[in-house]
């Protein structure tokens, strides 16, 4: 009975940890509780007695981690999609033409638009660009400014 007391209380912790976080981080947070579940079920799989409530504990807390890495590398689609379209864009739009990026498995989207080129006093060719991104149906736009390192891509300085 003991055993199974700590055991709901360990799951019930990790879902409530998941749920306060699920609103800024919703696909580590589903990882989280998805890799808990999965690392509970094989955790119970192995040993008897108090050694099984060991390995239910482990396996809950290894298979939350694991869940929640992978969901975070999901959100990290995102940004690559963003930043391979940034770097096209600065390198091959004209001003005023737009590159668009979706990432398939989230929704989210965005634009790039380079709105003004020029070269520093040190000569280095730079981009002023506007971009957007679409989360859940809310847009926002932003500006900023990039600018061409010797290795040939383009670094975001403000």
């Amino acid at each position: 009975m003991n055993s199974k007391r700590i055991t709901l209380t360990l799951a019930a912790v990790l879902f409530f940890a998941a749920c306060a976080d699920a609103q800024e981080r919703p696909k580590q947070s589903i990882g989280t509780l998805l890799g808990a579940g999965v690392g509970a079920l094989a955790g119970s799989q192995i040993g008897k007695g108090d050694g099984r409530l060991a390995a239910v504990a482990v396996g809950t807390l290894a298979g939350a981690w694991a869940g929640g890495e992978i969901g975070k590398s999901l959100d990290r689609a995102d940004r690559l999609y963003a930043q391979r379209t940034a770097q096209n864009s600065l390198e091959h739009n004209k001003i005023g033409q737009t590159s668009t990026w979706q990432n398939p498995d989230s929704g989210h989207s965005g634009t790039y638009t380079p709105t003004r080129t020029y070269e520093t006093v040190n000569g280095q060719n730079c981009r002023e660009y506007e971009t957007t991104i679409n989360v859940g149906g809310r847009m926002e736009k932003a500006f900023g400014r990039a600018c061409r390192q010797s290795d040939g891509t383009w670094k975001i300085v403000r």
